[in-house]
C-alpha cells in the first residue's frame, strides 16, 4: 500500500469517528442540518463519480434521483409495498431507466450532452404534473409516505453509513486503473479510444455507478422526508446546489463533493437569519465562483496544499 492511499484510508477513518460522535455534542438542530448535508454529499459523490471523472457534464441527475424517490413513494403510497423491496426495486429502475433515456447521450459529447441531460430533466418535470395526476400527486406530489427511522439521531446514522459506503466505494474505483481511464476519458476521449480501451463500456460503467448511487440516494431521501414532489426533485435550484457543492469541494475526487456539500449547507443555515430569502442563494453563488476562480480545484485542492506546507514546515524544521 503506497502512502498516498494510506493517508487517504487514515483520513476516511478520522472522518468517521468524528461523524460519529458528533450527535451527541450538538443540538438536535445541528443534528438535522447534518442529515441533509449528507444527503446532497451523496447526490454530489453520485454526479462526481460520472461528470466529475468523465468531464461529460450532466444537467440532469436531479432525473436519476427524482426516478428513485417517485418509484419506492409510488410502491409505498399505492400497491403498500414494504420498504426492504420498494428501496431496492427503486435503484434497479433507476439504473434501468437512467439508462435508456442517458445511455443514447453518452454518444454526444460538451455542451450538447449537457442540453440534452437538462432536457431530460425538464421533461420528466412536465409529464409527472401532468400524466395521471391522481397517482403521482401532480404538483403538490405525494405526502404521508414511510419513513425508515424516526428521530434525527436514528437518520443521522442511517444517511452516515450510506455516504461513507458509497464515497470510500466510490473513493477506491476512482484510485483504480478504472478511474484513471476515466479520467483519461475527460482529457482526451479519442486517444483512449484509440488506445485500444472499449470508451463505451468504460462511460457505461461510471454511469451505471452514478445511477446506483443517486437511485439509492434519492429513495432515502424521499423516506426521510416523508413526502415527494416534482418542484422539490426537478428544481434548478436542487441541480444548482449539487453542481456547487461539487466545485466547491473540488470535482473528480469524491471526497472533495463531500467537503462542498457540508460546506454549502451550513453556509445556506447561516445566512438564513440574515437572509431568508432567495437571496443568500445568489450569496452562496458568488463565493463558489469566486473559490472557483482563485482555485478551480476547491475545497480539496486548499486543504491538499495546506498539508504539503504543513510537511515541507517540519522537514525544514528537521534539517536546520
Amino acid at each position: 500500500m503506497n502512502s498516498t492511499l494510506r493517508r487517504g484510508i487514515y483520513g476516511w477513518i478520522a472522518f468517521a469517528v468524528v461523524m460519529v460522535i458528533l450527535p451527541h455534542v450538538v443540538g438536535t438542530g445541528v443534528t438535522r442540518s447534518f442529515v441533509f448535508a449528507m444527503y446532497l454529499a451523496i447526490f454530489a459523490v453520485s454526479w462526481d463519480i460520472m461528470s466529475g471523472r468523465t468531464g461529460y457534464i450532466s444537467f440532469g441527475h436531479p432525473f436519476l434521483i427524482g426516478i428513485g424517490g417517485y418509484t419506492t413513494a409510488l410502491l409505498t403510497y399505492h400497491l403498500h409495498w414494504p420498504l426492504f423491496l420498494s428501496i431496492p426495486t427503486a435503484v434497479v429502475i433507476t439504473m434501468i431507466g437512467g439508462t435508456l433515456f442517458f445511455f443514447p447521450a453518452l454518444r454526444i459529447r460538451g455542451t450538447y450532452f449537457a442540453l440534452v441531460t437538462l432536457a431530460f430533466m425538464e421533461l420528466i418535470y412536465g409529464l409527472v404534473q401532468v400524466i395521471a395526476p391522481n397517482v403521482t400527486g401532480g404538483t403538490r406530489g405525494l405526502s404521508g409516505l414511510e419513513t425508515i427511522v424516526t428521530g434525527a439521531i436514528p437518520n443521522y446514522y442511517l444517511a452516515l453509513v450510506v455516504l461513507l459506503v458509497l464515497g470510500f466505494t466510490m473513493w477506491l474505483v476512482i484510485r483504480t486503473h478504472i478511474g484513471t481511464a476515466l479520467s483519461a476519458v475527460g482529457m482526451d476521449e479519442d486517444a483512449v479510444r484509440a488506445s485500444g480501451i472499449n470508451v463505451t463500456r468504460l462511460k457505461l460503467f461510471a454511469f451505471m455507478l452514478s445511477a446506483f448511487a443517486a437511485g439509492l440516494g434519492g429513495a432515502l431521501y424521499v423516506h426521510y422526508l416523508g413526502s415527494i414532489a416534482p418542484r422539490a426533485l426537478f428544481d434548478v435550484g436542487f441541480l444548482f446546489q449539487i453542481l456547487v457543492a461539487c466545485l466547491l469541494g473540488g470535482a473528480g475526487t469524491i471526497s472533495g463533493p463531500i467537503a462542498g456539500a457540508f460546506f454549502l449547507t451550513f453556509l445556506l443555515e447561516w445566512l438564513r437569519p440574515y437572509f431568508p430569502g432567495p437571496e443568500r442563494f445568489l450569496i452562496y453563488g458568488a463565493v463558489a465562483l469566486v473559490l472557483y476562480v482563485y482555485q478551480p480545484n476547491g475545497l480539496h485542492e486548499l486543504v491538499r496544499n495546506g498539508l504539503k506546507r504543513l510537511n515541507q514546515l517540519k522537514l525544514s524544521r528537521n534539517t536546520s
